[in-house]
């Protein structure tokens, strides 16, 4: 239990006590091995897992829509944007990491881990082409998309008398796995029968189904599949199931 904080009002014999939260949650990345089976819906194994020290003070997250507008000749007007798919999630964040308390290195290991995130795992390298372990932002209650470590950038800011050094601050890129581990078509029907995804903020429908099969126009198929009357009202977090692609074509 955390030591409560005693403080006195000026000019007032009484005081009042303040105990800090214990509840505090730590960030961490979880490492899995990527599905030997393929498809997007989930992780193999988990590998391990790589905390952080100190929470991060901000995380970046963009995501990118592909518009095309159809202009008719002789015609200084254009139609309205058509959606031709999106871009994966991109998540950034920073990693202060410290082993002045120890002075070991601890701090060398985690991004020798970090970077080990950047290069295919020894397993999927024995069976195939190469893909990256998949990771997981998780923070408390959240728990992010899945996501491949698309960059590491490691500062090391301070060593011992012997050279090791004992902090550094890290720059992490995350991108959001989409389409097949080891870079297979999405429209070659290679998807794994009813695959599923959890919603994120900025993911339609046009959107999954362009990810899924490659063609935007099929996002029908994903609102039958999962009873969506209102495809513009989608809530983050929720998961949808997505149907094969040779089950979306034989219904048509």
């Amino acid at each position: 239990m955390a030591s409560p904080i005693t403080f006195t009002s000026a000019g007032s014999p009484r005081t009042a006590s303040y105990a800090a939260p214990t509840n505090l949650q730590r960030a961490a990345l979880a490492v899995h091995s990527p599905p030997k089976a393929g498809g997007v819906a989930k992780p193999g194994g988990l590998l391990h897992e790589i905390p952080f020290q100190f929470n991060p003070k901000e995380l970046a997250l963009s995501k990118n829509a592909k518009w095309e507008r159809d202009r008719q000749p002789n015609n200084a007007k254009s139609g309205p944007p058509e959606f031709k798919g999106a871009d994966p999630v991109k998540l950034s964040l920073e990693l202060f990491l410290d082993a002045t308390e120890h002075m070991d290195d601890s701090v060398v290991r985690t991004v020798e881990q970090l970077f080990a995130c950047c290069v295919p795992t020894e397993d999927s390298r024995q069976h195939g082409k190469g893909s990256p372990p998949w990771v997981v932002f998780k923070w408390g209650g959240m728990t992010g998309f899945p996501a491949y470590v698309s960059s590491v950038n490691a500062r090391y800011t301070l060593f011992t008398p012997a050279g090791t050094p004992v902090r550094a601050t890290c720059s992490v890129a995350l991108e959001e796995i989409a389409g097949e581990p080891g870079g297979q078509n999405p429209t070659s029907g290679a998807l794994a029968a009813r695959d599923s995804h959890v919603l994120v903020a900025g993911d339609t429908l046009q959107s999954l189904a362009f990810q899924a099969y490659g063609d935007a126009g099929l996002w029908r198929a994903i609102a039958e599949a999962n009873d969506v009357d209102d495809p513009m009202r989608l809530r983050p977090g929720t998961r949808l199931l997505v149907p094969a692609l040779e089950e979306v074509r034989g219904g048509q």
